[in-house]
């Protein structure tokens, strides 16, 4: 049988806002970065009650100068 993987959306979460903080941005400067008009999926990525997108997953891990597989 064929086992998905599981991906821990809260731990996802708190590296993308260590990755955030460590490159010294806001959450306001990640948003503009990708390009929403609103911080609020940056804001549910954090909390691990949402997950970004694999091209967004792929733009902040280019942004932060990480492999997507750290995030």
């Amino acid at each position: 049988m064929f086992t998905l993987p599981t991906i821990d959306t809260v731990g996802t979460g708190i590296r993308i806002m260590d990755l955030r903080k460590k490159a010294g941005l806001s959450v306001k400067d990640l948003q503009m970065m990708v390009g929403f008009a609103t911080p609020n999926a940056i804001y549910k990525w954090q909390n691990g009650a949402a997950m970004p997108t694999l091209p967004t997953f792929a733009h902040i891990a280019k942004l932060e100068r990480q492999q997507i597989a750290t995030l």
